[in-house]
């Protein structure tokens, strides 16, 4: 799906006869604005709209087009100049989305939010709505990505901006598009090509098509499907637009592959692939790892399908870990690529047993005792394979979910009233891992939430995840506690205990200052997906915890009155004031002394 029409809305300005009546990221723009730039000539507006086209039009070169944007900023800002303060953090919000940084890309968007309000531009308003929505779209949080663009369309009706308002409604639709709800998306594809048609936006057009081409491949009319992806393909190869060339691909893949076309299909998702890393784009290096995973487990090469798995999983948790840590998604994706390293391995063993049966049959008269010998044989080597299954799903599920799994071949959502969420994280982390040895910083992260795996455990807390340098966990579910809120404080306490004497420890490991927050409230837990289960937990609880411990103070456990008032007879608590929780209201906060 295509997240890209906000890099284009631009408005007009000093530097707008250079584009004339074309449309689009421009690279030889890019190039002949580098030459002015160079010279150092111009000044105040003139400067600041010089530097705003320019990280506009690079885009071959990502880390420098977000160079300028952030030079852009910093101008802004001296000059006190808001209007571009605002095109300043919009492009920069769009670097770093297209760079995988989503959460900086999201900070960088609800800035430029902010700063429209503030000058009352509607326009800029929209437009902001509008990325935010796309960031929410991305990370599959679909309540938010439609709240907001509804918001943005609403916004964008009431300005003469109808490109901005187009790009909305495809990007809206692009959302239904994701959740299969083809007609829907169809009805938003439907009036925005209108929009782009009329406009003559040609860049607009070619995602339309795209899109259009994609609801019409789902619903299995391929030979549509094919021709709307082909003219927006040529379009794009026109434009040098790569990013969504690169998408286009990885459906043209699963046409010809519907078709019984296995070679065309395996090329069409290597292009995409290639186009990921020619120019860094990271979201699509990820997809096209997958796709070939699929492709090649179709065509019978497992070999080749793991391989490409593998690299879909480092490159998917890239998207969102600090550089520095990929060697720690090496190590604890293999937990991850395991199950997929089971299926092939019984695989194997299936066709070295059926070779097996084919010779004992034969000789079955003279060695009937071997054969029942060899059998038996086998079958325990089956009930301990079965074993270390059923072990590693306990690893992935708890134990109730993971019964319920096994014996219904699914697990149904369940709402939990009384639950304690915890998240924790380290200070600075992002910083000092920039100065520690990538071996060292993965084996010191290991040490720590090995550590915090044990504490949990003692007090049969329920870990969710880690996320980077985060941890989280929850207690009270699958099986109601009344004393979750309490047990959930305990294991706070000793985990900040624990990097505490790790501090006085004179050793190799990184050092590092911990904060947390605690939230108590109802959740709904769950597992998600067909494959590589993954355990979670939703609701304005999780998000109250995560406020929780991103308002905490080194050292700190901060905890909300919820919380507070579950366990203050057994604490001492320093009440620290009130905080706004987006959707969620005000919270009064305690630190646990």
């Amino acid at each position: 799906m295509i997240r890209k029409l906000k890099a284009f809305l631009f408005g007009t300005g000093f530097f707008c006869f250079l584009i004339g009546n074309s449309f689009g990221q421009d690279q030889k723009v890019a190039d002949s604005l580098v030459y002015i730039f160079d010279q150092d000539i111009l000044r105040d507006t003139m400067q600041l709209e010089l530097l705003r086209n320019l990280s506009f039009h690079e885009g071959r070169d990502l880390q420098k087009g977000l160079q300028y944007a952030e030079e852009l900023i910093k101008l802004s800002q001296e000059q006190n100049n808001n209007i571009y303060l605002y095109r300043g953090y919009l492009q920069k919000g769009n670097k770093k989305r297209l760079l995988g940084s989503l959460e900086e890309a999201l900070d960088a968007f609800f800035k430029c939010l902010e700063t429209a309000r503030q000058i009352g531009y509607s326009q800029g308003e929209g437009t902001a709505l509008s990325a935010i929505a796309d960031i929410y779209s991305i990370t599959d949080n679909h309540a938010n990505a439609m709240l907001y663009y509804r918001q943005a369309i609403d916004i964008l009706r009431t300005t003469e901006d109808s490109i901005s308002l187009a790009s909305a409604l495809m990007n809206a639709g692009d959302e239904f598009l994701k959740r299969q709800e083809f007609d829907s998306a169809l009805v938003y594809f439907e009036e925005s090509g209108l929009i782009f048609e009329k406009a003559d936006y040609l860049i607009g057009k070619a995602y339309n098509l795209g899109n259009i081409g994609m609801v019409y491949a789902n619903i299995g009319n391929n030979n549509l499907a094919e021709a709307n992806i082909n003219e927006a393909t040529r379009i794009l190869e026109e434009l040098e637009d790569f990013y969504a060339i690169s998408i286009y691909l990885i459906y043209m893949a699963d046409i010809y592959m519907e078709k019984g076309d296995k070679s065309t299909a395996l090329s069409y998702a290597k292009r995409s692939l290639d186009l990921g890393k020619v120019y860094g784009l990271k979201e699509q290096i990820r997809d096209a790892n997958l796709k070939l995973s699929e492709l090649y487990e179709q065509t019978g090469n497992i070999e080749e399908s793991f391989n490409y798995y593998r690299d879909h999983i480092i490159y998917r948790d890239s998207l969102s870990n600090v550089e520095t840590v990929q060697n720690l998604a090496d190590l604890r994706t293999d937990f991850e690529v395991s199950q997929k390293q089971i299926e092939v391995d019984l695989l194997n063993q299936e066709k070295r047993n059926q070779r097996t049966i084919m010779v004992y049959l034969i000789i079955i008269v003279i060695l009937g005792a071997i054969i029942l010998a060899t059998l038996f044989w086998y079958y325990k080597k089956i009930q301990k394979e079965k074993k270390k299954s059923e072990t590693l799903l306990l690893n992935i599920l708890p134990s109730e979910t993971a019964a319920e799994l096994k014996l219904n071949g699914k697990v149904d959502a369940v709402k939990s009233n009384s639950v304690t969420v915890m998240f924790t994280d380290f200070v600075d982390f992002s910083k000092k891992s920039e100065l520690i040895e990538p071996e060292k910083l993965v084996k010191g992260i290991d040490f720590y939430f090995k550590a915090f795996d044990e504490i949990i455990s003692k007090y049969g807390l329920e870990k969710i995840k880690t996320i980077g340098d985060s941890y989280m966990c929850a207690s009270g579910l699958p099986t109601p506690n009344k004393d979750h809120a309490l047990n959930m404080v305990k294991a706070a306490k000793e985990m900040v205990e624990f990097v505490e004497r790790v501090k006085n420890l004179n050793n190799e490991l990184p050092h590092f200052e911990m904060r947390i927050g605690i939230h108590s409230g109802p959740v709904v837990a769950g597992i998600v997906g067909i494959k590589k289960w993954q355990f979670d937990i939703w609701g304005n609880t999780v998000n109250i915890a995560s406020r929780m411990e991103s308002a905490s103070l080194p050292g700190k456990i901060n905890l909300s009155e919820t919380t507070y008032q579950e366990i203050k007879s057994h604490y001492t608590c320093e009440y620290r004031g009130e905080i706004q929780v987006k959707n969620g209201g005000s919270f009064k906060m305690y630190f646990l002394s």
